[in-house]
């Protein structure tokens, strides 16, 4: 495997990240790239419930990248979300729709980057470029994608192209959206046999700015009431992974993927910001944000500029 190239998305995967690095592996086949799709993390339900739904194994899990491996970014591009050794790496292409940061490499790359709500959607407009037919799985992994990071449409970050491209894939992949897709985020809600630790590293990612550290983890239910009965042991996993990981502030989101809101639990000496952010005093480490899902639109970039 260490002579392909290697595509693959971001630690503690989610749906769009292992979906885009399948499609990402089919689009670089058909024209003319010699690439295999990997994973950085265990996969989680949603993405389970999609794997089930077209019959396929979940990409290989690799833990690390030796020096001058060839490789290809989907959906992220900061290092300190991708695999250990990347530093090394040789980045041949990143497609991605998150913002740019901490990245640099030695040699000119292929770089696709757009501000819509979803990396399967630049990939279906690349698709498009390239006059390559969309396949019945493509078509349903792309939708997924789609599905995923935007909760069926609903969530800030979607775009009129992330919109158009679903509606173009669902006939394609043969299914409904609305009701495929609440099956498919509901799964992703089933939280009963995660410890809390998992939960915290569900769907978590490092950001750094100016030698800051801190996490924004965060998991979709349909009862927040339901997560946070485990509170106090969400709280000291939370706390742990402070001290190990040399974090200023750790925020996980408990989103209501129903009625669109999220609570959130926050950890750390920069727990201050908080209020800044989203001027909300926090109460017992907690605060209620009304009408907030997005980490990537809403939450993220509040506390990045004040922190």
């Amino acid at each position: 495997m260490e002579n392909e190239v290697l595509i693959f998305g971001h630690k503690n995967p989610d749906t769009d990240s292992i979906c885009s690095s399948m499609v990402q592996e089919t689009l670089n086949k058909k024209t003319g790239w010699k690439a295999k799709a990997v994973r950085l993390g265990k996969i989680n339900k949603e993405t389970q419930f999609v794997l089930d739904f077209i019959k396929e194994e979940a990409p290989k899990l690799i833990e690390k990248v030796e020096e001058g491996q060839e490789v290809i970014l989907v959906d992220h591009n900061e290092f300190s979300q991708s695999i250990e050794g990347i530093e090394k790496a040789t980045i041949r292409m990143v497609t991605d729709h998150h913002k740019i940061a901490n990245f640099e490499t030695s040699e000119p790359l292929y770089y696709i980057a757009k501000p819509y709500g979803c990396t399967a959607t630049i990939l279906y407009e690349e698709f498009k470029t390239f006059n390559c037919k969309i396949e019945k799985r493509e078509a349903i992994l792309m939708a997924s994608a789609i599905i995923s990071d935007t909760l069926l449409l609903k969530s800030p970050p979607t775009t009129r192209f992330d919109k158009e491209a679903l509606e173009q894939l669902a006939p394609i992949a043969g299914i409904d959206i609305n009701e495929y897709g609440l099956k498919m985020l509901k799964a992703g809600t089933d939280l009963d046999d995660f410890s809390p630790k998992e939960l915290t590293n569900i769907d978590a990612k490092v950001f750094e700015k100016e030698g800051t550290k801190f996490e924004i983890a965060q998991v979709n239910t349909v009862s927040i009431e339901d997560v946070l009965k485990r509170e106090n042991e969400l709280k000291a996993v939370i706390n742990q992974t402070i001290e190990e990981k040399g974090l200023s502030l750790f925020v996980l989101a408990i989103t209501d993927i129903l009625n669109s809101n999220s609570e959130i639990i926050a950890l750390g000496e920069k727990t201050g910001v908080i209020k800044v952010a989203f001027g909300k005093e926090l109460e017992n480490d907690k605060a209620f944000l009304e009408g907030v899902v997005s980490r990537k639109k809403q939450i993220l970039p509040n506390i990045d500029k004040n922190i």
